[in-house]
């Protein structure tokens, strides 16, 4: 078996590389809860559609944007009017608040 991100030969049994610490199938912790197909704009490079993608499919964000730029490119344009659509159509990600956000947000006064 081989690490997918640096190309490390790892044994059958490891759990993650020894390398660049990139988690194996046997790494990866079960979800808790099923994935939402939403806009992530952690990641994002445009509208964060590429990346919401990726992370629902659990595939490279990479992979998604090159695929997403062959299918524009090579379909006369429909590629760029289904993105235009997924931008639309795609909720934004929860935003996260962190303690300093959420202790200068209104109604919490301590």
């Amino acid at each position: 078996m081989f690490c997918t991100r640096c190309g490390v030969a790892l044994q059958e049994t490891d759990r993650f590389c020894s390398q660049c610490g990139h988690p194996t199938p046997l790494g990866k912790p079960e979800r808790t809860e099923p994935p939402r197909l939403t806009r992530d704009l952690a990641n994002k490079k445009i509208a964060g559609v590429c990346a919401g993608f990726a992370r629902y499919l659990d595939a490279d964000i990479t992979l998604v944007r090159v695929v997403w730029l062959i299918l524009a490119f090579c379909t006369g344009g429909l590629g760029f009017l289904a993105y235009l659509a997924a931008w639309i159509v795609m909720p934004k990600e929860p935003r996260a608040f962190t303690a300093t956000e959420e202790h200068l947000a209104p109604g919490n006064a301590h």
